[in-house]
């Protein structure tokens, strides 16, 4: 029977070196996020920064390990299996929580998953006590369940979402007052007091709060606690005075240097904080076989009364989990991925917006709006004149005339990011609340973003709606830890060590299968067009640029009426589904380029300022184009999912051959794109008729069949409408190669007329 137990543990070390890489992947992006955004830093230097804070957080949170052991549950009620069981269910639950998370790229909270599992498993185990005690009922479910450490914990997380996105928003209000976005133009002593107040924030919070995780605290407690004014007020003087000598003599950059200081603290603050959720758990573990081993109790019988006290943690596993923490953060690409929620929705700047607009979102801008009237009645106009100065974005003249706006993500709002996120999160762990990082780094850059008036008119419906969808996804996840960990431990509890082995390979399984499709996923990510004004400045830039995107749709467009066609040839439901898909991927992609017409038009230089009337138009004929593809891809997948007869052989021959047609055509068009041989356009225009009396032909012939012989009106109805597509698909690509040789031509003899 000790072996089995034996088993567990090992199983229970497997899963934590598992669930540190997978949170980690999660949680990384959380104090790297605004120094990656804000760009003041080498990648390579900041890496090794968080490293550095890591690697000193890890070894400062052994006093958060007693949440795990008695912050949910009451462990004195339990026996040895029992904490066993509880224990393998959160790990199993976590991981596979966390990698599902990291596969599609969106943030979660590791802190909200572990406490709700914790949560979830020990209430499951207790209901089964319960109904297994005749003596019981289901009000005795608080004896087991240590509720007023778990609500306080469970508030304290709630609570992190309104003073992280309000502490965050009233501090960089009052920086960007000081500051403006004119920050070169700023006095030495107003850097060095901003830089004074940063670095005794980081090193009172963080380096003296820190402290109280470790085992020497008591050796020094009484000279901070007694000295604690005199601290403060010598860290601010120095740091003040070593901030004024550096930029005064140095020339040194403070804002930088803050950012350097904030990505320390925020990754020793996650180390702290969120070292408990990866390894506090197996460590428990750990300590509940020690003592149950040493016993000689059976495993049923011992009650695990000795977790309640105070059992200090392993140095070793300490210094194991930080090393496995930097590795991942060096080298883990989900961890990169998960960046650009959190940059995209406190981006300074317009662009491409990730998340749809909502009812809720609208609603919260317009009542925004409303207070926002309220407060211009109440303000005298000549200071709101002078707050709106302070926030007046610059523009920085450029060659050519033209104009590029400040970087989206300067170094002051990245200073406050860090700064705040990493005190919010000392002052928890400090009080052995475990604040969730996620939370309070996110919320923290909101609130930021939203003083900073980076949620304009143009983009504050669909940042609210990102920002409430990250939300609502947090409230997703708490219901779902609580309810997958309650299952496996059910799970676990009935099969026992079998069920253990096989919750344990469908874990592997599932992290393998994940891992497969992100990696699919990724190589099928189209890369992300970054229109600089190098690259389309010019005549032959447009050209270029345009070149690519028609060769990119018509080669896809080949690939999917083939598709449609064979689908339908065999009645494939499931191929026409996924075929389907792809059709939506491509609308979107146009779609994205079109809202990229704005920028387009600014990146043009005025000698080429008549391209963008062709530009606009090459992109509504290549939307023209993805719309007919798209109508007939859902006209198929409708038709065969209403189990309509399958279309008649010589509708399926026509429709071949005119796929036969188009495919040569399109590898033409393809191939003149890429090569950029346009003189050739009109070769293949004459080509592209033929191929549309052959279209005209086939709706002559199915309106003769229609005419002679029996024939299903579903049938018919998909046949001409795929036809009349395809009609208004190749009329598309005519009007598009027409309008490309015209230009072209005009171009060619625009640039003779300069040589």
């Amino acid at each position: 029977m000790e072996n089995i137990y034996i088993l567990m543990v090992v199983a229970l070390a497997v899963l934590a070196v598992i669930d540190l890489v997978v949170g980690v992947s999660n949680d990384a992006i959380n104090f790297l996020n605004s120094a990656f955004g804000s760009k003041v830093i080498s990648i390579r230097n900041i890496l090794i920064i968080a490293s550095l804070g890591v690697a000193f957080g890890a070894l400062t949170s052994s006093g958060m390990m007693e949440v795990a052991r008695k912050g949910i549950f009451v462990p004195g009620e339990f026996y040895f299996n029992e904490i066993i069981y509880i224990f393998l269910a959160v790990m199993i639950t976590d991981i596979l929580l966390l990698d599902v998370f990291n596969t599609l790229g969106m943030p979660t909270s590791t802190t909200v998953s572990i406490v709700f599992e914790l949560l979830g498993a020990a209430v499951a185990m207790a209901f089964i006590k319960i109904s297994m005690n005749e003596n019981e009922t289901a009000s005795a479910i608080w004896k087991y369940i240590n509720y007023e450490k778990a609500t306080l914990i469970i508030l304290g997380i709630l609570l992190s979402v309104i003073v992280a996105f309000t502490i965050g928003a009233i501090v960089q209000f009052i920086s960007r007052l000081i500051y403006s976005f004119n920050l070169e133009n700023k006095k030495s002593y107003v850097n060095a007091l901003f830089g004074g107040f940063a670095l005794t924030s980081i090193t009172y919070f963080v380096f003296v709060k820190g402290l109280k995780g470790t085992p020497f605290y008591g050796d020094i407690k009484y000279i901070i606690e007694d000295s604690l004014t005199q601290i403060i007020v010598i860290s601010f003087t120095t740091w003040t005075l070593v901030s004024e000598l550096l930029i005064r003599f140095f020339k040194a950059d403070i804002l930088k240097i803050i950012v350097g200081f904030g990505t320390f603290s925020l990754a020793m603050a996650f180390a702290g904080n969120d070292l408990v959720n990866f390894i506090g758990v197996p460590i428990a573990g750990w300590n509940a076989y020690e003592v149950w081993h040493s016993s000689g109790k059976l495993a049923t019988e011992f009650s695990m009364e000795s977790l309640a006290g105070k059992v200090p943690s392993n140095t070793i596993f300490l210094v194991l989990a930080g090393l496995i923490m930097v590795i991942t953060i060096w080298f883990s690409k989900k961890a990169r991925s998960v960046i650009k929620t959190g940059v995209d929705l406190s981006r300074q700047g317009e662009g491409a917006e990730k998340f749809q607009p909502t009812d809720i979102s609208r609603i919260t801008v317009r009542g925004a709006i409303a207070i926002n009237k309220v407060f211009e009645l109440i303000i005298p106009k000549s200071i709101r004149n002078w707050i709106d100065s302070r926030f007046q974005v610059p523009v920085i003249p450029l060659p050519k005339s033209k104009t590029y706006e400040m970087p989206a993500f300067d170094k002051v709002r990245a200073s406050v990011n860090l700064v705040v996120a990493g005190i919010l999160i000392s002052i928890a762990t400090s009080f052995k609340l475990p604040l969730s990082t996620t939370y309070v780094t996110f919320m923290v850059a909101m609130g930021t973003s939203f003083a900073d008036r980076a949620w304009g008119r143009e983009s504050a419906v669909y940042r609210v709606a990102g920002v409430l969808n990250v939300i609502a996804g947090w409230f997703g996840t708490a219901l779902i830890a609580f309810s997958a960990a309650a299952i496996a431990l059910y799970v676990i509890n009935l099969g026992g060590i079998t069920a253990v082995s096989l919750l344990l390979i469908f874990v592997f399984l599932m992290i393998g299968r994940n891992y497969i499709r992100y990696s699919k996923k990724q190589k099928e990510k189209k890369v992300e067009r970054n229109i600089t004004r190098n690259e389309i400045i010019t005549i032959k830039g447009v050209i270029d640029e345009s070149s690519e995107h028609i060769a990119a749709v018509v080669d896809r467009v080949r690939k999917l009426f083939s598709s449609v066609v064979n689908d339908l040839s065999l009645h494939d439901l499931n191929k026409l589904k996924k075929t389907d898909k792809h059709v939506g991927k491509l609308n979107q992609e146009v779609d994205d380029l079109k809202d990229e017409v704005f920028y387009f038009i600014k990146s043009l230089d005025e000698t080429s300022v008549a391209a963008s009337r062709f530009y606009i138009l090459v992109l509504s004929y290549l939307q023209d184009v993805a719309q007919s593809i798209s109508y007939i891809s859902k006209a198929s997948f409708k038709h065969v999912n209403n189990n309509h007869k399958q279309l008649k052989k010589d509708q399926l021959k026509d429709l071949k051959s005119i796929d036969d047609e188009l495919e040569i055509i399109l590898n033409e068009i393809g191939s003149v794109f890429i090569k950029r041989e346009f003189d050739s356009l009109g070769t293949i225009i004459e080509d592209k008729q033929n191929t549309l009396n052959r279209v005209s032909e086939s709706i002559e012939r199915q309106i003769k069949r229609i005419r002679t012989e029996e024939t299903s009106p579903k049938n018919t109805t998909l046949y001409f409408s795929i036809l009349l597509e395809t009609q208004d698909l190749i009329n598309a690509l005519i009007n598009l190669l027409k309008l490309y040789e015209d230009f072209y031509l005009s171009a060619v003899a625009v640039g003779n007329e300069h040589k």
